[in-house]
């Protein structure tokens, strides 16, 4: 339903993770026989989970132990990892900033070149540890860098920027053809973000296997404030699975839609999952575990932008490791942890024994379903407070 925003202008209500609640069915089951796995391409993965291709979130060791719990980490084949030998001396410097020269110093180091070399390495040094490789390039750079990755051994590719879109119109430059590009390529391509129906319907028709939907929403995106734009994630995510829905009715190829984005708990996860999700890409969560690079620190792939920086550096803590915080125990109360146990029971509470059959759950409009009894818990900053 449009609303007016003057006279010469109307818009959709769009809605967020907190503006929505998942609605029990008149069945419940047994969390054992909650299956949530996922296919991307040929993979098929137990854990419907993508670590974000931040430099704080994953370097080689944590893709390996991502690999093994059952997700898949994403490395960006343009960070910190693929510019310097020695990443760890940058990333001790890093968490070593103070707020107020973050920025300008992060724009400092990224200014050293990608080279090739080290992303051959990086993807070898995943591919030795018996997992699936996963690396994020952007559409500028995809063509220079692609095939050395590909050659070392990369499984899949994503293709990832603030916004892309199937038609990218320049003067400048010759635009990245989609479709022409990802038909060529002999690995399963993801490619995002979006945040309508429409860009993720013609994205699906480039041939993509899955497709990032999220504009913004991110711990350390401050793209709304730059630029503006961006989607509340329940719409957004809601959008594109009916763009999922039409592309199926077209081709009979069904693609992933992956909510990328402004997840904290177990519970936003299964509100994605109930709004048309297939799996979900994660940073500033996964940021928090022993195992991340980042030290504690997480900040975005536009932070360190030379000319307008969209992102900042947020300090999350070290809390747990890393599979405490995927598939727990968890020894905190908040839903911060054991976020895909928390996935499994929201599924088996409701009654749906898989991920498909959950997009279907009933969701409803509920502003009061982060304050409505718990003002205690408010008051005492425990819980949800």
């Amino acid at each position: 339903m449009e609303v007016e925003i003057g006279r010469g202008k109307k818009g959709r209500r769009a809605y967020g993770f907190d503006d929505i609640a998942i609605v029990p069915s008149r069945r419940t089951r047994d969390v054992e026989d909650i299956d949530i796995t996922w296919t991307l391409g040929d993979h098929e993965l137990p854990l419907p989970c993508l670590a974000s291709a931040m430099d704080g979130v994953v370097d080689a060791k944590m893709a390996g132990i991502m690999g093994r719990i059952g997700g898949l980490a994403v490395l960006n084949l343009e960070g910190i990892q693929t510019r310097y030998e020695n990443a760890d001396e940058q990333l001790e410097k890093i968490a070593g900033l103070t707020p107020s020269e973050a920025t300008a110093e992060l724009q400092k180091i990224y200014q050293e070149p990608v080279k090739a070399e080290l992303i051959a390495q990086r993807v070898k040094e995943i591919k030795d540890q018996g997992v699936i490789a996963a690396g994020s390039l952007t559409p500028q750079k995809v063509t220079q860098y692609y095939q050395t990755a590909i050659d070392a051994g990369l499984d899949v590719l994503i293709i990832q920027g603030t916004v892309v879109s199937a038609e990218h119109v320049s003067t400048v430059v010759e635009p990245l053809n989609l479709k022409k590009f990802i038909n060529e390529v002999p690995v399963p391509v993801i490619v995002g973000g979006c945040a309508s129906y429409t860009t993720a319907l013609h994205l699906m028709r480039t041939g993509a296997v899955g497709v990032l939907v999220g504009v913004g929403p991110g711990a350390a995106c401050t793209t709304r404030a730059v630029l503006g734009i961006g989607v509340p994630q329940a719409t957004a995510i809601a959008d594109a699975a009916a763009a999922r829905v039409q592309h199926l009715l077209e081709t009979g190829e069904y693609v992933n839609v992956i909510a990328d984005g402004g997840m904290r708990t177990g519970g936003d996860i299964a509100k994605a999952i109930t709004c048309g999700a297939d799996a979900v890409m994660i940073g500033s969560p996964l940021s928090r575990a022993h195992e991340a690079p980042g030290r504690g620190y997480h900040w975005g792939m536009a932070t360190f932008h030379p000319q307008l920086p969209r992102g900042t550096r947020v300090k999350t803590n070290q809390v747990a490791s890393l599979e405490e915080i995927l598939v727990g125990p968890a020894n905190e109360n908040d839903g911060t942890l054991n976020l895909f146990g928390a996935l499994k029971t929201s599924m088996a509470t409701c009654g749906y024994e898989n991920i498909q059959a959950f997009q279907k759950a009933e969701v409803m409009v509920a502003p009061s379903l982060q304050t409505e009894g718990k003002k205690l818990q408010k008051e005492q900053d425990v819980g949800m407070g």
